[in-house]
């Protein structure tokens, strides 16, 4: 049953509305004054946390269709990687709107005064690329080997995300949701690693 739903032609229209979805929560959020006491700073975090779940998503469907048994999961990781530089993009623009008013300079001078927005910029940065080349004329134009190896840079952007999601909550102390981030990661860093290396033994 799963694998005939991963294969249906809905299946991809209607994981593109689902990642519309945390958007249109948050803008109703605000339109109806339902974003607390700071919204703006409701509507930053918001938008960094999705990107923080479907990067972490993204990651996990190798591991899930190969746990699983279903090749089909293959066909949306290009989609959860192109919305976690979606709401990446709109967790840098909010915070470049309504923390710094679209002022250059603030925000610039914002970006080199505090390490964990400077990390996190890094990381937009770093998916850009990815997302860029996330297609498959790109794929060809690259070539997979290349393309392969730009790509495993996720994993980098991960940690650095983390890092970033580690550093604004440490002025808080609360560290219970970045833990539950970073075993996450680990776990995925774990089993890429183990993988290669079986890979190798069976080659050797």
């Amino acid at each position: 049953m799963p694998r005939h739903f991963l294969l249906h032609p809905a299946a991809k229209p209607l994981l593109f509305i689902a990642g519309l979805g945390p958007l249109a929560w948050l803008l109703a959020a605000a339109v109806q004054d339902r974003l607390g006491a700071n919204p703006a700073e409701a509507m930053i975090r918001g938008l960094g946390d999705w990107s923080l779940r479907l990067l972490w998503l993204t990651l996990a469907v190798t591991p899930l269709r190969e746990a699983l048994g279903l090749p089909a999961l293959a066909r949306f990781r290009r989609m959860l990687g192109l919305f976690t530089a979606f709401y990446a993009s709109l967790h840098l623009l909010a915070y470049g709107w309504l923390d710094m008013g679209l002022d250059p300079g603030e925000i610039a001078h914002d970006i080199a005064k505090r390490p964990f927005i400077l990390v996190g910029f890094l990381t937009w940065l770093g998916l850009l690329p990815l997302a860029a080349t996330s297609f498959n004329r790109a794929i060809k134009a690259l070539g997979a080997a290349r393309w392969q190896r730009l790509h495993r840079l996720v994993y980098g952007l991960a940690l650095l995300a983390l890092l970033h999601f580690v550093w604004m909550r440490a002025g808080k102390h609360n560290f219970a949701e970045p833990a539950v981030y970073g075993l996450l990661l680990a776990a995925l860093l774990g089993w890429r690693v183990g993988r290669r290396w079986r890979r190798q033994t069976a080659l050797a």
